[in-house]
């Protein structure tokens, strides 16, 4: 068994370039079905909740920063819709390859999310261009000094505050990631990258860590079955 004491530094096969079309639509599909089945969109709609109040001034603009399959902002906008608030959401990703798959997926489902290329950590937005600005599944993907570069970056471009959705390392992340994806999916990202995220993800006292180098201040967390966590944090403590 692997310590899990320090974060693993192996990259993930999904930040390489190339893959097989049909196994990349796949491993976003995995991902999609574990965002909805466990934790990833009732922790980030949770969130909004207490960052964006019905009678909060001005539009609910959402910025979803590595977007993957777009899932996550489908289910935003759905949150917005209900609640009868304005704003609307954006999703980017640095990869070309999963803005295609995204988009195949929304225009088979008539779904209209605006999609661009872009990189977190240098973000088109002016300061403050987005109430909320929120990532999933990201910051393990970054080593320290990045993930704190993005999380100043999504600080700079969000009005009321930042949603930070992950994976924590740990047992219970990393046997779980084992067991599922390596009995109960084929698909080879998937296979390789799920177990491998566990051991890159932060835990808690280490995004608290991030959050404060990059200037923010973490007002909130929660988790799902002890693997995953969601953290509200805002700008100097506001």
């Amino acid at each position: 068994m692997r310590s899990l004491r320090d974060r693993a530094d192996e990259a993930e096969l999904i930040d390489r370039e190339g893959h097989d079309p049909g196994v990349l639509a796949a491993n976003l599909e995995e991902i999609r079905r574990v965002n909805r089945l466990l934790g990833g969109i009732s922790l980030s709609l949770g969130a909004l909740d207490r960052l964006l109040p019905p009678n909060d001034d001005g539009p609910a603009a959402i910025l979803d920063v590595g977007t993957g399959a777009a899932d996550l902002p489908e289910a935003m906008e759905d949150w917005l819709r209900r609640r009868g608030q304005s704003g609307g959401v954006v999703g980017i990703d640095l990869s070309r390859e999963v803005l295609t798959r995204a988009r195949e997926r929304l225009e088979a489902h008539a779904a209209a999310i605006p999609l661009a290329v872009a990189d977190g950590i240098h973000l088109p937005f002016p300061d403050r261009a987005f109430a909320v600005a929120h990532c999933s599944f990201v910051l393990h993907h970054l080593d320290p000094d990045n993930a704190v570069a993005l999380l100043a970056e999504l600080g700079r471009v969000s009005r009321r505050g930042i949603v930070v959705n992950d994976l924590q390392r740990g047992w219970i992340s990393y046997l779980g990631s084992l067991v599922c994806c390596r009995l109960l999916s084929r698909n080879p990202l998937t296979r390789h990258d799920g177990p491998l995220s566990a051991r890159r993800a932060y835990t808690v006292a280490e995004m608290t860590d991030v959050a404060r180098r990059a200037g923010l201040t973490p007002t909130r967390f929660a988790t799902f079955l002890g693997y995953r966590v969601v953290m509200i944090a805002a700008r100097g403590g506001a």
